[in-house]
């Protein structure tokens, strides 16, 4: 009897782990687990100034979750264009606009740190234990990445890296968004 209680344990542990997984998804040819127009992952962040940011606060307005972290080379080159291309560029838009950055896993006096560094003025969020990014990007796919949220929640596009050509249609992307009708 012991035995088979065991078998049983066993095999309902493999199954729930097997469907576990199966609901888990795998990351696309960019390590991205989310795609264009499904609605963004539910988070909360809370950025340096205490302000609280989360998918339900934010609706309404278009928006920007970019994420990076202090160690990475390609973040650092990125965040001066986010900085004056983005966030001055868009920031007082009727429609409302916002840019969090997102800090992967470092510690608030890390990404304080890190933004006087970059000279950036919007928003730093960390993130602690990589909770937002990793609903966003499978493990160990890379930090630099911006997710262009809708009004409705839904996202809009996906960038990866920094690549100039993306980057202008990511700006293209968020002045549609953000003009008024």
């Amino acid at each position: 009897m012991k035995l088979h209680l065991h078998l049983v344990v066993a095999a309902c542990t493999s199954f729930f782990s097997a469907f576990a997984l199966a609901q888990t998804a795998a990351p696309d040819a960019r390590g991205f687990i989310v795609a264009v127009g499904e609605d963004v992952p539910d988070f909360e962040l809370t950025d340096l100034t205490g302000k609280i940011h989360s998918r339900t606060s934010l609706l309404g307005t278009v928006y920007v979750l970019q994420f990076t972290a202090s160690w990475c080379s390609v973040c650092r080159a990125e965040m001066p264009h986010l900085e004056s291309e983005v966030w001055q560029a868009f920031r007082s838009r009727p429609t409302g606009f916002t840019l969090l950055g997102v800090d992967l896993d470092e510690p608030a006096e890390k990404v304080k740190d890190f933004a006087a560094k970059m000279n950036v003025t919007y928003p730093m969020c960390p993130d602690a234990g990589g909770e937002v990014f990793y609903s966003i990007a499978g493990r160990k796919t890379g930090v630099t990445r911006n997710v262009v949220v809708d009004q409705e929640g839904h996202i809009a596009m996906l960038t990866r890296l920094f690549d100039e050509e993306e980057f202008g249609r990511m700006i293209e992307v968020i002045a549609n968004l953000t003009t008024s009708e």
